[in-house]
Parts: structure tokens; sequence; C-alpha cells
């Protein structure tokens, strides 16, 4: 009898458990490997056939339960988070993916203009600033910026993209601080905050705000399709540049190699940090990734997730093109005659710093 209660306790406690594990931490595991030439298509790019491959990583997210719990103890590739360390409290996760859904239609957009700027094009950009969406708890902004205002610039210079302004923010150090320029009902307001910590890198500044792009889209020349799927978040922005390059010109930029990678990248051709890099370093590692590309930031965590796998660290986009020996010759490109004219100065404007 004694026994039947103590096993019926037990069940009760694990139940238990399990349910505030489920509401209020995440684990995260290492996620898919993708050839990215599945992924992107250039226009005209005559159906390449290359040795070598970029490949996209990603982490895969879930509520936790007992048995991932119990199982991130003993898997050095599972982390353990809190809720709050993923989105606000009062932010649904409906909502929360929308934004990452939108900062990965950005690292898009960002790719293809990177990509054939280095081409040797001029594209135009507009963009209607950057909206906040929400502030977490911690925030300093909190109680002087609002949801829907409209942010534009960052100590003094005008930003265009969401990923500009959390790379602006995140080059500064802990508890510096910043100054935004936001609008509000018509209103041009400027504040100046502290950043904090942030909740995985305790390096690493932070606003503690959620922003997203305000309706922005880049006229480019020739067609560029990236179809990610599910795939959300700004994280593969680089390998997208890589790979468009890749099927911009006649030679193997990857040398036959297999590389993958990791990090954002602004207009500035800034390569910044991210989140899970040992998840997709494993996962990497999985498929046989031979050159693994990490950004500056993340390279201590890095380091300390590799086996098999060669870690080169970036810091910009030259960092890569260096390492990979490219050379821009704008006519050794696969694409048909005439498409890879340079457009003239005058016939374009830019709106983007």
């Amino acid at each position: 009898m004694l026994k039947t209660r103590n096993l019926v306790i037990l069940i009760i406690f694990l139940l238990i458990l399990s349910f505030f594990l489920q509401g209020n931490y995440f684990i995260i595991n290492p996620g898919t490997v993708e050839d990215l030439k599945d992924v992107v298509q250039v226009e005209n790019n005559g159906g390449y056939i290359d040795e070598g491959a970029f490949f996209l990583v990603t982490v895969a997210q879930q509520p936790a339960n007992i048995f991932l719990f119990l199982n991130s103890f003993f898997d050095p590739s599972m982390d353990l988070i809190p809720r709050w360390r993923v989105f606000p409290p009062d932010m649904d996760p409906e909502e929360y993916t929308e934004i990452m859904r939108q900062w990965m239609i950005d690292s898009q957009y960002q790719s293809k203009v990177i990509a054939l700027e280095r081409a040797g094009f001029q594209i135009p950009i507009k963009s209607e600033g950057i909206m906040v969406v929400d502030l977490m708890e911690n925030s300093p902004a909190l109680n002087t910026l609002e949801p829907e205002d409209i942010i534009i610039k960052v100590g003094g210079e005008e930003v265009f993209l969401a990923e500009e302004l959390v790379q602006r923010i995140q080059e500064k150090p802990v508890g510096s601080e910043v100054s935004l320029t936001f609008k509000r009902d018509g209103k041009y307001l400027t504040e100046s905050f502290i950043t904090v910590p942030h909740g995985e890198d305790e390096e690493r500044s932070v606003l503690g705000i959620y922003v997203r792009t305000l309706d922005w889209e880049p006229d480019l020349p020739i067609d560029i399709i990236i179809d990610t799927g599910e795939i959300a978040g700004p994280s593969a922005g680089f390998m997208f540049v890589l790979e468009i390059m890749n099927q911009l010109m006649e030679e193997d930029l990857a040398g036959g190699k297999k590389i993958s990678g990791t990090g954002t990248i602004n207009m500035k051709e800034e390569i910044g940090p991210i989140g899970g890099v040992k998840q997709k370093i494993k996962a990497a590692e999985k498929v046989g990734v031979d050159i693994f590309f990490v950004p500056q930031d993340n390279m201590e965590e890095a380091q300390r997730s590799a086996r098999n796998v060669k870690l080169v660290e970036v810091s910009v986009l030259d960092d890569v093109l260096q390492y990979l020996n490219y050379q821009i010759d704008i006519n050794t490109t696969r694409h048909i005659e005439g498409i890879f004219s340079v457009i003239e100065p005058e016939e374009v404007s830019f709106s983007h710093s």
C-alpha cells in the first residue's frame, strides 16, 4: 500500500514538474543542415554544378518536458533556457514567430543587395523605419519607448533595417549610452539609454526591445529566390551572400570544400554574433562540414564546442572572401551576356547609409 502511494506521489510530482517545464523552459537542440544551392536560386545561373557547397545550419527549439530536461544533463549539445530569454512574458509565441519571420525576410533582402553590389550593381533601397514591437521586463527603455514607436536614428545616424539597429547596439560595450531618435504621433523625440547584458551573453549589449523593419524592399535587377520554408531569424545572412555570389561566378567559391557558418550581416558587411552556435556546430559536424565560419564574438563558445571541423573567425565579409581567395571579376559570371552591365550612379538613388 505504501509503495503504491509513493508511486502515485512520484507520478503526480513528475506531471507537475513536466507541466511547469513546458510552460517556463525551452530546449535548444542541433537543427537541420540545408545545402544552400537547394535553397537559393539566382536567375539564369545556368544550373551550375560545383564540387564544393555552402550549408545553412539551424537550431531546433521546443518546449521542455521531463524527458528532455533530464536528457539535457547528459547531452552537451542540448541547452535548457528559461522562456523569458526567448520572448517577453506578455508576447505570445505567434507574435514572436512573426518577428523572426520578418527578420528572415530582412536578412534575405540584405544578402541579395550585398551580393549584387559586390557584382557591380548599385541597389536603391527604401524603408519607413524600424518599429518597436515590444519591450522586455528588464529593458532600460521601458516606460520611455512604446510599441509602434518608429526608430529612425541611432547615435544621430540614420538606420533603415532592424538588424542594423541590433548590431549598432551590440557593437557597444555593456553599460554604454545609446541615443535613439524615434517618431511617435507625428513628433520626433530623442532619448538616451544605458545598454544592459544580453540574456545569453553577458558581454553583448542590448536594450531589451523587439523591433521589425517597416515596409522595405530593394529594387533588384535580377530575380533571386530564397526559400527557407519554416526557418526564421536573421542568423543565416552572410551564408546567403556566399551562395548568391557563388551562383553568380563561373568558379567554385567554396573551392571544393563543404563550408558552413552562421552570423547576421548588415549593410556595412559587418558579421554579427548569434545564439545557438554550439548547436549549429554540432549539426554541421554530423554531415562532415570541413570549414565553419564563426562571428568574432561567438568564437570562444565555438572553440569549446567544435571537435571535427575547422573554425574560421570572421567579423566582416572581406574576412570570409579573403579566406576563400575571392577576387571580384564581374566578367566571369554564369549569367547571360548583358545582365551584368553596371548601373550608372545617376540612374539610382540611395536611401540607406
